[in-house]
């Protein structure tokens, strides 16, 4: 802050330009992970909230594994819509969010996984590999997990260095994951297919941009 000559009046001044008559964007963006940070674990509170006092209804098991199924997803999609925000808003502050968001979509994922594994089955495995034979909708799901895996395994900085050009290869097999979790989502539900409908087009639409962009950089 400044004291302007002549008056009594601060002026506030920009911690990046020190331009006068700005007021400094740096405490907005330190408290912009934090806020994203604890926003995306709201699904996950009131899920426990909603445990402990016993409003999951009569089929709980079912309305956890729905709940987390679809935050996975959810999760995956707006992961996938950070770079094609980015390049349409010019917004460059947002690419620091996506490996979080990333993580956050592995962590929903993980939760559907295991409220099936343990809260479903009770770790009967036998029954487990029945269940995903005659169910192609747990096999597509469940093949979506795996791939999951090391894109969480690899999302740290070291292994980012490490792999180079290889991370990046990698990691599009989130788009791959993310294909699998909508066509899991549609086999699963039995006649209202519109929510499961409308992840396919975004995500239909967030890939249609990538390769737009792709050609683009191609052509130049």
């Amino acid at each position: 802050m400044q004291i302007k000559s002549g008056t009594c009046m601060p002026v506030w001044t920009s911690a990046a330009t020190s331009e006068p008559g700005r007021v400094s964007i740096l405490p907005l963006r330190r408290a912009l992970k934090p806020a994203v940070f604890l926003t995306s674990l709201v699904p996950f509170g009131l899920l426990i909230v909603d445990f402990v006092f016993d409003r999951l209804g009569a089929e709980p098991i079912e309305e956890i594994t729905h709940r987390t199924g679809t935050w996975g997803l959810t999760f995956l999609v707006i992961t996938l819509a950070v770079t094609p925000v980015r390049r349409l808003t010019g917004w460059n502050a947002v690419i620091r969010l996506r490996r979080m968001l990333g993580l956050f979509a592995f962590f929903y994922v993980s939760l559907h996984f295991l409220t099936y594994i343990v809260l479903d089955q009770f770790f009967a495995f036998s029954f487990i590999l029945e269940d995903v034979a005659e169910r192609p909708y747990i096999m597509v799901g469940f093949a979506s997990f795996l791939l999951l895996i090391p894109l969480a395994v690899t999302s740290t900085k070291g292994m980012i260095r490490r792999l180079g050009r290889r991370w990046t290869q990698l990691h599009r097999a989130i788009y791959l994951a993310a294909a699998g979790g909508v066509i899991h989502f549609l086999w699963q539900v039995k006649a209202d297919t519109r929510r499961p409908t409308i992840y396919g087009l975004v995500l239909v639409t967030l890939l249609a941009a990538r390769l737009v962009n792709v050609s683009k950089s191609h052509g130049r």
